[in-house]
């Protein structure tokens, strides 16, 4: 068993009552509450994903080197999910003690995990996994979440101040969102694109170069906000921009007339990186003050867009897959994901980018926007709770057969 996963699959449940939440407040049938806004998307990046990643990315890197299976580290387990807990209490309250708590005990893990990343085993020069691998791309992001993790802990009490930020609320952001997110993805997709397709990369020689434009893009992105300067952060979403349609290449070119394509897993993971490309590409139209383009109300649901239309998309297809390759390796493993979480979390984010251009039923188009995400977010969180629950049922039977075996003697 994997106890990051099960931690996962919590997270998933609350992110489902959070969205119900949230729709309610859109509608005007619930009070809203300040801290509430970025406790929705903090359970989904720091609860959800943060968890699957510490948990999956040793695993990934065992699979790739076919190196033994990395032992479960329980006091990076435990320094994690002290940090979350008082996190998500510290976060809506407010509270300094906590939220400083919290922020100081993920630093750690976060280090902790990196560190085990890096000592991991890599492969020889002629053997045959000397291939392109996701190594360089989980350091990176991680590299990045640790400058997420200290920006966001010093954000409600004047951090910014001291180190200078001009707008600490984008570093943060950027920093897990382009920094940690987009590097974390793009290692899984090298590394396991590979095994769930079973071709390689249209352009293997390219994971290089993507792997320096997404970082040098991720970098700019992190300090054009944190200097106040557009001629950093232009040329850092360019480099994003252009590394991850290079890799969206990579991904799309060899499964044409492929059965995945009839699968809606893959189409998670190819079409919830257009909610990526969005921000980035009003951006600019911001940044150059273009008539008729809300800049604040973009500014504020951002965001939101953006972790529920790609983030989320993405772990719907990469979750199951890698749940699977954990906690049932005598299984099958694909993509997961279905038509009706791919239907309803699409649908979710056009509303919740039309209810931004309109003033007057805002609400209620965002309200709708939660709704859908909610209702999309069920049959992920069922298939992950049915292969926990079949993991452990594994672990028992396993279990009771060493005790009978023991009571024989």
């Amino acid at each position: 068993m994997n106890p990051y996963f099960t931690m996962a699959a919590l997270f998933a449940v609350m992110a489902i009552l959070q969205a119900i939440d949230a729709a309610l407040v859109s509608a005007g049938l619930l009070p809203a509450f300040g801290g509430i806004r970025w406790l929705r998307v903090h359970l989904i990046t720091l609860g959800l994903m943060t968890e699957a990643l510490f948990g999956a990315l040793p695993f990934v890197l065992a699979w790739r080197y076919q190196a033994p299976r990395p032992r479960f580290r329980w006091h990076t387990w435990l320094l994690l999910n002290s940090g979350l807990v008082a996190l998500l209490v510290g976060i809506p309250s407010v509270n300094a003690v906590l939220t400083y708590t919290g922020g100081t005990l993920v630093f750690i893990a976060t280090v902790l995990m990196f560190e085990q990343l890096r000592r991991m085993p890599v492969p020889s020069a002629n053997s045959r996994n000397d291939g392109p691998s996701g190594t360089w791309f989980y350091l990176a992001g991680l590299a990045f979440f640790l400058v997420g993790i200290t920006v966001g802990t010093g954000l409600f009490f004047n951090w910014a101040g001291t180190l200078q930020i001009k707008t600490p609320v984008e570093v943060h952001i950027h920093a897990n969102s382009w920094g940690l997110m987009s590097l974390a993805f793009a290692g899984l997709v090298v590394d396991l694109f590979p095994r769930w397709s079973g071709k390689s990369l249209a352009w293997p020689g390219s994971v290089t170069p993507i792997f320096w434009l997404m970082t040098f893009g991720a970098l700019g992105l992190v300090l054009g906000p944190w200097l106040g300067s557009e001629l950093v952060m232009v040329p850092g979403l360019l480099m994003h921009l252009v590394a991850t349609i290079w890799l969206l290449a990579n991904v799309i070119k060899p499964l044409r007339g492929s059965e995945l394509l009839r699968q809606p897993g893959i189409w998670h993971l190819i079409t919830g990186y257009g909610w990526q490309l969005a921000p980035l590409l009003v951006a600019p139209l911001i940044l150059l003050k273009v008539p008729g383009v809300p800049g604040p109300a973009i500014e504020l649901n951002a965001p939101q867009a953006l972790i529920y239309g790609w983030v989320l998309q993405v772990g719907y297809a990469l979750l199951p897959y890698l749940f699977s390759r954990v906690l049932l390796p005598a299984e099958p493993a694909r993509l997961g994901g279905s038509w009706l979480s791919l239907a309803a979390i699409h649908a979710g984010s056009i509303l919740l980018w039309v209810g931004i251009f309109s003033d007057s039923a805002q609400g209620w188009f965002h309200g709708a926007a939660y709704v859908l995400w909610a209702l999309s977010l069920l049959p992920i969180a069922l298939s992950l709770w049915q292969m926990l629950t079949r993991a452990w049922t594994v672990v028992e039977e396993r279990t009771d057969a060493a005790l009978e075996r023991t009571g024989e003697r």
